[in-house]
């Protein structure tokens, strides 16, 4: 499961990648995040991340440098 699914299907619970798109470029954050009641945390931390993901995957910390 290495394609990016829209944000409106991402689980809660999971540890998944998180896509957002800035000036027309896809940039895939480097650290695992959560679907909470409460919005999107740090997976690790549980600190709240601020960001308006696009599009998720599965966390694959093996490849998560693999381009978008």
């Amino acid at each position: 499961m290495r394609d990016w699914q829209p944000i409106n299907t991402a689980p809660q619970g999971v540890r998944l990648e998180l896509a957002v798109i800035e000036k027309g470029e896809v940039y895939a954050l480097t650290f695992p995040c959560q679907r909470t009641e409460r919005g999107w945390v740090d997976a690790v931390t549980q600190a709240p991340v601020h960001v308006d993901p696009t599009n998720w995957r599965e966390w694959l910390p093996a490849v998560r440098n693999a381009p978008c």
